[in-house]
This record gives C-alpha cells, structure tokens and sequence, in this order.
C-alpha cells in the first residue's frame, strides 16, 4: 500500500493506494501548534505503506512535519513531489518549470494518465487554477485567481457593511446583501473560467476536454455553461502514477 498526501492551504488530504485499494479522507489544517497530534488522528491505524508520496503548497514546517512522523511511527523516507522539466508524458513550459505548484503538476501528470487529447484542468480550491496541456503533453501555462472563499473574505475584510455570513446564490438576482455577495462571488468565478476555457480553446486550435477538480468543484460545475468531466481525485491520480513510477 502507498500513502499518497495532498498538503494544501487549508485542508490536507490523502489516498490508500494499493491494488484493489483507493480510499480518500481529509482534514482541516488549523493553526494548530502540534500538527503532529493531527497526523496521528488521521493515521494511527493505517498499516505502514510502502511509500508516501507528498505534494505540497504548504509551509516548510508542516512538510517537515509530515517526514518527521513517517520516519518516526513508520520507518519511511517520504517522497517529495516536487516539478520537473519533464514526467511521465508531460512537458513543463513553464520558464522556471520548478516554480510550478507541486499540486497543479500532480494534477496534470493524473490527467495525462486519462486521456492523450488537449485539456484544460480547473481546480477550483482555495486558489483556482486553469490550466492549458496540449495533446502533445506540453503544459503552456495557467491562470490563478482567488477561490470563493477568498473572494467572499477579501469583501468582509475590505468593506465594512458587506458581511462574511453565508448567503444564497441560487441565481444571480441577490435579495439581500449576503445573497448578492455569494451570488456575485459565485457567478464571477464562474465566468472568469469559462472565459479562460474560451480563450485556451482558441490558443489550443484543436478538440479540448475539460476536467474539473478541487473542493469547490461542485459548486462551479452547477453553472457552467461548458461540458466538464469531475475528477475529484485528480491530484491523488497524478501522485499514484510517480509511486507507481518510483
């Protein structure tokens, strides 16, 4: 069995993968001063793996963190997934290709794993990333914007009579502020991706599919207007491909 993490911003996440196995969980990442005590809630009765792979966008110290413990409760060197010029059939053409998010090139090696056509991968989480990989596998590059909960702290921060409470976005037509404040967050979003899908299709020149991810994934796929295919576990499906790899 491998133990496959997703240290996020907010959440960290992971899969048991093994043959006939794959089981997800997740749990939020507070600012806890012994995150140790959450690796061990989270994995005290998992059996000890055969490898763990990480992919992080989190602090140094909480990745640090995660290889103490492996090391300690498991005798194992974790594997950091970190990007490349160039892995398992796609191509970097990011200037500095190490720059690229450890996540979003997890995500592009797990689609590259599902189809050999042109892509586009959103990952709506707490950043929202679109993403452009050719049927050749070359990533061209992306867009990063704030997610929705960013986008709906960043109004409560910014003004002082926009609340930060939950409303309704249903539809478009807010009746009330907190209604027209998640209505306005939701729709935007929205629109920006399927402008950015728009424009990716017209750079590409060719059939694209799309496929979407993240935990707001739901959410966003209610209201585009585009045909998509939900990946929950994209990152994990990229990070199962390098153990499988390793």
């Amino acid at each position: 069995m491998n133990l496959l993490i997703d240290l996020g911003n907010s959440r960290l996440k992971w899969a048991q993968y093994g043959p006939d196995l794959w089981r997800t969980d997740a749990a939020l990442l507070g600012n806890e001063k012994n995150i140790e005590s959450l690796f061990g809630k989270a994995w005290e009765k998992i059996a000890k793996p055969q490898r763990v792979i990480v992919c992080s966008v989190s602090s140094p110290e909480r990745l640090h963190a995660i290889e103490q413990w492996a090391r300690t409760h498991w005798s194992v060197s974790i594997h950091i997934v970190r990007p490349q010029a160039e892995q398992l059939g796609v191509k970097n053409l990011y200037r500095n290709p190490q720059q690229l998010g450890a996540d979003r090139w997890a995500a592009l090696i797990g689609v590259r794993g599902l189809t050999g056509s042109a892509v586009c991968v959103v990952d709506a989480g707490t950043a929202v990333t679109v993403e452009a990989l050719s049927a050749r596998g070359e990533f061209l590059g992306g867009a990063i914007f704030p997610g929705l909960r960013l986008l709906r702290d960043s109004l409560a921060q910014g003004t002082e009579a926009l609340p930060v409470v939950a409303g309704n976005a249903t539809d478009c037509l807010g009746r009330s502020t907190e209604d027209g404040v998640a209505a306005g967050t939701l729709f935007g979003l929205v629109g920006a991706v399927e402008r950015l899908i728009d424009e990716y299709r017209r750079n590409l020149g060719e059939p694209m599919e799309i496929f979407l991810t993240g935990g707001d994934a739901t959410a966003l796929a209610a209201h585009l207007r585009v045909s998509v295919t939900p990946v929950p576990d994209l990152v994990f499906k990229g990070l199962a491909r390098i153990a499988d790899s390793l």
